[in-house]
């Protein structure tokens, strides 16, 4: 809306987001893991996008909070379990 887009556009994209969400309900009990790294690239991904498109120069806030969310991804990812 405001690029002048058409009301509907919005809505097509609202419904993707909603789908989207659902989809993640059908998966095995495994797929948390899967899902924890893709939150945490999602994270990654998200400040260079920004970076590159929206000129934002991340705060040391930023950074560290986007390692610690990466240490997080490899310790749930990459931990030892029985």
């Amino acid at each position: 809306m405001r690029e002048d887009k058409p009301w509907w556009f919005g809505l097509l994209g609202g419904l993707a987001l909603a789908f989207y969400g659902v989809v993640a309900t059908w998966q095995t009990s495994n797929f948390a893991r899967v899902y924890t790294t893709y939150g945490g690239i999602f994270i990654v991904m998200s400040i260079l996008w920004s970076m590159k498109f929206d000129n934002y120069s991340p705060d040391k806030y930023d950074i560290v909070g986007t390692l610690i969310a990466l240490l997080g991804v490899c310790i749930i990812y990459c931990a030892l379990r029985n």
